[in-house]
This record gives structure tokens, sequence and C-alpha cells, in this order.
């Protein structure tokens, strides 16, 4: 009987939404608009030098498939269910910066270099919007009803979740390994051009 009540409040809460959205179309303010933009434009607000060696980068997709339900009422009148499609960039660096005091050892004859990197780290990912799409979505009467007459639902928790997505995925799937071994070819290439005998290894 509880459940029966519900779905009864719920239609008549659709109805109020129908004339509600009736009413607003209706509306002789409810016309096209037009958008001037005057934002300013972009200021420097400040330079640094970069001591990172990007050596890596891994292009990632994701398909999140994110429902939302409404306790005690049935999905036709309320939820959600919503396919987005995410596609981002990882790029993985050595920080020379943080090479220790002892990291670089040249020998006493000045004819070979021992030189030990940090670790590979991973970048935050950088999600492309042009790329990034809900392809599907499946929505409840009322959440339909709604979208009739407020603003577009936002899309910022999809791309949160993407991120975390194609973090777990970077961490996986081998990109600072190859960070690491990239650095280490491209620094024993460098010092051996100079002349040295070359001993590159990572801390990790």
């Amino acid at each position: 009987m509880r459940r029966r009540w519900v779905t009864v409040a719920l239609v008549f809460a659709s109805v109020l939404v129908l004339v509600g959205v009736f009413v607003v179309r209706s509306s002789p303010f409810s016309g096209s608009s037009d958008t001037v933009d005057r934002s300013q434009p972009a200021v420097l607000k400040a330079v640094r030098d970069l001591s990172q060696f990007h050596a890596a980068a891994g292009d990632y997709q994701v398909v999140l498939d994110i429902e939302k339900d409404v306790k005690w009422v049935p999905s036709a009148l309320a939820g959600s269910r919503t396919l987005f499609v995410a596609a981002g960039t990882v790029n993985a660096y050595v920080d020379l910066s943080k090479v220790a005091e002892d990291g670089l050892t040249v020998s006493p004859d000045r004819k070979s270099v021992s030189l030990v990197l940090p670790p590979a780290a991973l970048d935050k990912p950088n999600i492309d919007h042009s790329r990034s799409y809900v392809f599907s979505q499946e929505r409840g009467l009322i959440d339909r009803l709604n979208s009739l007459v407020s603003s577009p639902d936002d899309q910022g928790h999809f791309y949160v979740a993407a991120e975390e997505k194609i973090t777990s995925a970077a961490q996986s799937s081998g990109l600072r390994e190859r960070a690491r071994d990239n650095t280490q070819a491209m620094l024993t290439g460098m010092l051996s051009a100079l002349g040295f005998q070359v001993t590159v290894r990572s801390a990790d």
C-alpha cells in the first residue's frame, strides 16, 4: 500500500512538472537570446623552469557505465543509467632535479660516469574533451521532465571517474617502466657522445 501511494504521488508530481514546462515555454521571455563574451584575455602569472624528462606517453580510453537509482521508486519513473566514453593521455617522466647528491659519480680519471636516477612518475591524466562524450543515456520519466526546465546535467563527475580509471590503467600498463628505460637510454647516449663510459640505473 505504501509503494502504491508513493507511485501516485510521483505521477502527480510529474503532472505538475508538465504544467510548469508548458508555462515556461509559452512565456514571452522564453525566446532565443544572444551571447556576448566580455571575458578578459589570459594573463601570464608565472614562469618556471622544468627539470622533468617526459620519456613516454600512453593514450587510454574507458567506457563508464554509471547507474543512479532512487530507492523504492521504479526506474521507469526516476533514476538514470549513462554510458560515457572518455579518452585521455598520461605522461610518464623522470624528475632529474631529484637525483641524490651521491647519485652522480665521476671516476678519478674522468673517463666513466655512474648515474642513479629517481623512479619514474606519472602525470595526472589529461582528458581529451573533444573525444569524450555521452554514448547513451536512459532516464526515468521525472528525470526527463526535469531536464526540460533545468540546465544540462553537470558531467564533471564523469570526468572525475574517468581520471581515476585511466590512472589505474596507466599504473598497471608498464608506462613508468617505459619512461625509465627511455630516460636511461637518452642519458647513456648523451654521455657516451661526450666520451664517457656510462652506467645509468634507476633507484627503483
